[in-house]
């Protein structure tokens, strides 16, 4: 009783004292005067650095990252007073130290209270950031008058009425050889056939080119293309990466994927399944696989790594990668701070990372065997008999690793007596550094390379160990090879986050629960502690502006090579403003309020007047708007890597058009997969996975296949929401001399002699119609007419440098050549 009376008296006294005119002049004399010159600009409600304010007692007494700044009364236990004095790791203000009187000011304030006016405690100043565009919500504007084209379609009226301000109009529509090529490789990344082709001209309907585009994004190649889109965003490979970088069983995900974008689930769904699947009421196994979204993250398994680092990095990664994708907002740039420039706090930053921290992830064991044995969160596929032959050698093999742990632990209980007994014969023929491990170190002194190098060794000269060693791999290799992928699935406790103060995961700040951004609209429910399926949910709720808007300017930039936000990986503060604002928000609220259907959206923009138009060059607009951002015209788009290794493919007749399976091996330069720390073997595959589309192809992190880099796939370290365009010698010796390459020429010389007309202008110009889909223009015709006599002559008189073929193959090889490294062949009209 006598306690809770003081400590009333206590409370009394101070808030007294909060309220003194000598205190309140004391405040304003010799505090906040230092406030505002030595600490506000880092500590503002803008800036908020280590997530702390200095604008009232309010934000003192709740602190940043590191708890409260202000214990009212107590100055030892004070952060403030300790980050001034520069007693411990925090030294405030960077880079210099106040003056003591300032200090001593500082420890008088807080000891009698830590007085703040109350008139400036109810000052609140707003972030200016809150009220960028990007974070107000999605409401449907009015569509704009009919244009001068008079069309009513929805995005011309709104083209349209941009480009009237600077009396500019819609280009005329594209030929039809040309609108279908386009929208051939736009829907499903491969050229149209010649059949193809000759049906649209003929097709004199008045709806024939929505036919054309009902059929596209009907085919099973429109998942496939699409589906490469999306896999840049979650950075799929099939390795791990680092140095190790090994193998990884990933690409059921992606065949996931593919067919969800073929069946055409719905958007909301689509991302509900890929971030929290495993959380669903009774998931199925495509829900399970669908979180492989998440499972792209790099993974260290190398010996001797501190393992929580590397999980930490996962996590941030994950975190980095729901910004890129869905919010369009640099996240990361919160992990060591308050971001700069956008209303990111650095603990909502780990409210978002507590979302992901309690992941079950592969384990941190030690030796090689270990890693290779290491639990894995994956599910595996399999006929019952398969799956009980799987767990009756498991089982054994429990039993003879139990043993060897064992005999493992009586090892190195003898291991010291062991090392004592070594002669100097024996240690004369260890390598340098073998020997300098038992000359200068003892047992529990070695760090952990010195550690396993000892063990190594030790092992090495103990009989039976290898041969319980060699027990556990034979049983081991009778495990049936069942087909498994990786997924998500949570720990049964969830893990304690914490602020890392710094970006620093060893330096743990105040504790934090799994939230979102407070510049967005809340999540909905009254859960304790949300999980990744509310911030699914959340991430796709009408209420969120963000991801609609995000996702249908991605589609745009698809269509059109630039996103009518540009900055399409950054709606922030320090991103470009849309160029048709009314236009994005339209089409965001068109997605959103309608189903969030992939296909429909996209059907709505290649359909529209603005789409078909011609790319060619328009002086009158270059000078109003030199780089197209109004889109008087298309733009001209040079394929991606993957399409310009289909699109040879198919025109050569060699496409195995098989959708899905495991990651195939085509040629590649030799000697590319050993440019890594890991030397591996590339084998190319002889039967038809060889002639597989290119997002099949195996991806190594540490060595990706050249033929993809040199056309600027990305390395899939990170996501990816926009692939640069170069242009590069290289490139173009690519397409001439790469052994894959070189072989669609033949194949498509072939194809020429096989399917071809007779006679040289004939078959001349069903190449041009198979490459470019269009018939040849006589100049064409008559100059690689001349290419082909000068081809024939010499390899007729040099017959030595066919290769093989005969004269004639060879020559029209040349043709082939030609045609497959035009300008025109690899780019999109």
């Amino acid at each position: 009783m006598r306690y809770r009376l003081l400590l009333s008296l206590c409370i009394f006294a101070v808030s007294a004292a909060a309220q003194a005119p000598d205190s309140v002049a004391f405040f304003e004399s010799k505090v906040r005067p230092v406030f505002a010159a030595k600490c506000m600009a880092c500590h503002s409600d803008a800036a908020r650095s280590g997530g702390l304010t200095l604008t009232s007692r309010g934000a003192l007494l709740e602190g940043g990252n590191r708890g409260p700044s202000v214990v009212p009364g107590a100055v030892e236990q004070s952060v403030l007073i300790e980050a001034v004095r520069q007693a411990g790791d925090l030294k405030m203000p960077p880079g210099g130290q106040l003056a003591p009187e300032e200090i001593a000011a500082l420890e008088k304030w807080v000891a009698a209270g830590a007085v703040w006016p109350e008139s400036k405690n109810a000052e609140a100043s707003k972030t200016p950031a809150a009220d960028h565009w990007s974070f107000q919500p999605v409401e449907s504007p009015d569509l704009p008058a009919v244009g001068a084209s008079g069309s009513e379609h929805p995005i011309d009226r709104f083209i349209e009425a941009r480009l009237a301000k600077d009396n500019l109009k819609l280009s005329e529509e594209a030929d039809r050889t040309t609108l279908l090529r386009r929208i051939s490789l736009d829907l499903i990344g491969l050229p149209p056939t010649p059949e193809e082709t000759e049906a649209f001209l003929n097709d004199r309907s008045p709806d024939a080119y929505e036919k054309q585009v009902d059929r596209l994004l009907a085919s099973p190649h429109y998942g496939e293309r699409w589906g490469r889109h999306w896999l840049d965003i979650a950075h799929y490979a099939d390795s791990n990466g680092y140095n190790i970088d090994g193998e990884r069983d990933i690409w059921m995900y992606r065949d996931w994927v593919i067919d969800a974008l073929n069946s055409d689930k719905p958007f909301d769904e689509f991302v509900i399944e890929q971030i929290a699947g495993d959380l669903l009421p009774e998931p199925s196994e495509d829900q399970l696989i669908a979180t492989g979204f998440h499972r792209n993250t790099l993974l260290n398994l190398e010996g001797g790594i501190d393992f929580e680092q590397y999980r930490v990095e996962a996590v941030v990664d994950r975190v980095d990668t729901i910004g890129a994708a869905f919010l369009g907002l640099t996240l990361g740039c919160a992990r060591c701070h308050t971001h700069k420039f956008d209303p990111i706090s650095q603990k909502e930053f780990y409210q978002l990372y507590s979302f992901y921290d309690s992941i079950d992830e592969l384990s941190g064991a030690d030796g090689e065997e270990d890693r290779r044995t290491a639990h894995k969160p994956v599910i595996e596929f399999g006929s019952p008999e398969e799956l009980h032959e799987r767990d009756v050698i498991q089982s054994q093999i429990d039993l003879l690793q139990a043993e060897l742990d064992k005999y493992q632990e009586k090892m190195r209980a003898r291991q010291a007596e062991w090392e004592a007994s070594l002669s100097e014969e024996f240690l004369a023929d260890l390598t340098p550094e073998n020997r300098t491990v038992f000359e200068t170190s003892k047992v529990g002194e070695r760090n952990v390379y010195q550690r396993k190098a000892a063990e190594k060794i030790y092992r090495a000269q103990d009989k039976e160990w290898q041969y319980r060693y060699a027990a556990v791999s034979a049983v081991r290799k009778l495990l049936p090879e069942l087909r498994s992928t990786m997924v998500m699935k949570e720990l049964p406790e969830p893990r304690v986050t914490n602020v890392h103060l710094g970006g620093d995961f060893l330096r743990k700040g105040i504790e934090v629960q799994p939230g979102t951004l407070a510049v967005l609209p809340p999540m909905e429910g009254d859960a304790d502690r949300p999980t990744r399926l509310d911030l699914a949910r959340w991430l796709v709720s009408d209420a969120n502006p963000l991801t609609p808007r995000v996702t249908v300017n991605r589609y745009w930039q698809r269509f059109f090579g630039r996103g009518i936000v540009e900055t399409e990986n950054d709606f922030g503060t320090q991103g470009r403003a849309p160029t048709h604002p009314k236009l994005l928000d339209w089409m965001a609220a068109e997605f959103r309020d309608n189903g969030w259907g992939v296909k429909a959206m996209h059907r709505l923009i290649v359909t529209s007047k603005t789409y078909r138009q011609k790319s060619d060059f328009r002086a009158d607009a270059d000078d109003v708007d030199p780089r197209n951002l109004l889109l008087a015209r298309q733009n001209r788009l040079r394929l991606e890597a993957e399409i310009i290794r289909d699109a040879g493919l198919a025109v050569s007749g060699l496409l195995t058009p098989t959708i899905g399976g495991p990651s195939v091996f085509p040629p590649q330069p030799a000697g590319a997969s050993k440019l890594g720390q890991m030397q591996r073997d590339w084998i190319p595959a002889t039967d038809e996975n060889r002639y597989r589309r290119g997002m099949y192809t195996f991806f190594w992190r540490a060595s990706p296949h050249p033929g993809l880099m040199v056309f600027d796939a990305p390395d899939s370290t990170v996501a990816c929401t926009r692939r640069p365009r170069s242009n590069t010698p290289l490139q173009a010796l690519t397409l001439l001399n790469d052994e894959a390459h070189v072989e669609f020429a033949q194949a498509f010389a072939k194809r020429l002699a096989d399917e071809g007309p007779e006679g040289q202008a004939e078959k001349i110009d069903y190449g041009i119609r198979l490459a470019l889909g269009r018939a040849a223009h006589p100049e064409e015709t008559e100059r690689l007419g001349r290419f082909y006599q000068a081809q024939l002559d010499d390899f007729q008189t040099r017959p030595a440098e066919t290769a093989g073929e005969t004269a004639e193959q060879a020559a029209w090889t040349s043709v082939a050549r030609v045609l497959l490294n035009l300008d025109e062949f690899m780019t999109r009209e």
